[in-house]
């Protein structure tokens, strides 16, 4: 059965912001977001901007684990012939 495209954007995109929701409430539970600095210097954005930000960068990294892992789903005939649907 061959995996749409959609279908590979909801398992990679729905696991990741969930995991994010879960990394930012445990690294912002740990660190206060107006103590935190970036390449040696203190970082002058809002609370809620570090907030945001800390989420999409959790997000961009648990997305990235889960291409990761569909990467590594892949039967050998979609390796071997990847224009050929798998049925």
């Amino acid at each position: 059965m061959a995996v749409s495209l959609t279908n590979r954007l909801v398992l990679m995109l729905w696991p990741s912001f969930l995991m994010a929701g879960v990394a930012e409430i445990v690294f912002f539970t740990l660190i206060n977001p107006q103590e935190l600095y970036l390449l040696g210097r203190p970082v002058r954005y809002s609370v809620m901007g570090t907030y945001s930000l800390g989420f999409l960068l959790f997000w961009v990294l648990c997305a990235a684990t889960s291409v990761t892992t569909l990467f590594f789903a892949r039967t050998s005939a979609q390796v071997n012939h990847p224009e050929t649907p798998v049925e």
